[in-house]
């Protein structure tokens, strides 16, 4: 690979020199922020640098679920949360779908409001009538809906599946799909006149005087500014309170007459699957193995894809012979809590990461933000 002293004046001055400012990542949340700042300073010279020839955390990578919690998920979270986090957290990811929506044409990433179901299993206690009221008057607050939770008393004979009580349907979340996602942002983020360079790595930065210089896996470069949107990659630059989550996911071969028309959660929200061009896309089991699958390492591990699988036959399309096409794992970003972190860490030095696995919701939210903060 090149490295910077090997580039021509051309070359060097478009890319690495003069460089107002350079972001880390160019995922949901780096395309994002960097559109908004230069929405903001039509002038400045932005770069994006990835260390992946594609983005290397989750941006890529995701189940392409338009969510912003789901009963389970919200009444676990408030049990090791205040009210408030909770709800602003909850606020944050329905704003910022609302965010990505205005950024991005909804149609031209294939977006679906076909609700969600977060299903309860036979095994499983049904959620309380009085914490589900308290949601909907909770979420009113937010989506200004009178109820964004209803009750479903019989999902099994619905859709066919098997060991399912009951479910809770949220008709305001809905699907996308990641890959045009991702490339709706690239082109906006050209079209506006970003730079964007795969297949460099940022290893460490240093603020000066007068910048921000950053060591490159092909060399040094300068910069004004640095804002670091790396997610699940973040420890490796600073010292803050984010982790990486592996995520794996399988998808089936194409299954004819699928008609699983909506987004699916189990196990408060661990577990979660939906029809993609007539296939099962499921992910999750993160819960099986946290410490294993705490790792920036791409790959799958047979413990969780056999769980996956299982779910597949037992639950989701019980009694029939379902063949896996193939199957892949993404790099999410968390910590204590599932607010992301978007400060200012240090003069001239930006971040912006731990999305939770929400980065679809809230990675425009983010962008936005970030944008805020420079000057």
């Amino acid at each position: 690979m090149l490295r910077i002293d090997q580039l021509s004046y051309w070359e060097r001055t478009t890319y690495f020199e003069g460089q107002d400012v350079v972001i880390v990542g160019a995922g949901i949340v780096g395309l994002t922020t960097a559109i908004a700042i230069k929405n903001k300073y039509p002038k400045w010279k932005i770069v994006i640098l990835e260390k992946g020839y594609l983005p290397s955390g989750a941006s890529t990578k995701n189940a392409g679920f338009a969510c912003f919690g789901s009963p389970s998920e919200l009444i676990d979270d408030l049990k090791i949360n205040s009210e408030n986090q909770v709800w602003e957290t909850f606020d944050l990811r329905y704003q910022g779908l609302k965010t990505l929506f205005q950024l991005i044409d909804p149609q031209k990433i294939d977006y679906l409001a076909c609700g969600s179901y977060d299903l309860i299993k036979s095994n499983e206690e049904e959620i309380n009538p009085d914490l589900i009221a308290y949601l909907n008057t909770e979420s009113k607050k937010i989506t200004q809906k009178e109820e964004t939770f209803t009750i479903e008393n019989n999902p099994g004979k619905k859709f066919g599946f098997n060991g399912i009580s009951c479910a809770y349907f949220n008709s305001l979340e809905g699907s996308i799909n990641t890959g045009k996602l991702i490339e709706q942002l690239h082109q906006k983020a050209i079209q506006a006149g970003i730079s964007i360079l795969f297949g460099i790595e940022c290893q460490k930065f240093e603020t000066t005087n007068n910048g921000v210089s950053i060591n490159l896996s092909i060399g040094e470069m300068k910069a004004d500014r640095l804002i670091i949107c790396s997610n699940g990659f973040a420890k490796q630059l600073v010292n803050e309170d984010v982790v990486p989550a592996r995520a794996q996911v399988l998808i089936t071969k194409p299954i004819p007459n699928l008609s699983l028309n909506s987004t699916f959660h189990m196990d408060k929200g661990y577990y979660y699957f939906r029809s993609v061009d007539n296939r099962i896309l499921l992910g999750g089991g993160r819960n099986l193995e946290i410490n294993g699958e705490t790792t920036t390492e791409l790959g799958t591990t047979e413990h969780i894809q056999t769980a996956l699988r299982n779910i597949l036959e037992e639950i989701i399309m019980p009694y029939q012979k379902i063949e896996i096409d193939y199957a892949w794992s993404g790099i999410m970003g968390i910590g204590a809590s599932k607010q992301p972190l978007v400060k200012k860490i240090e003069d001239r030095v930006y971040l912006g990461v731990r999305m939770g696995g929400m980065g679809v919701a809230i990675g425009a939210a983010v962008g936005k933000q970030l944008s805020e903060l420079i000057d």
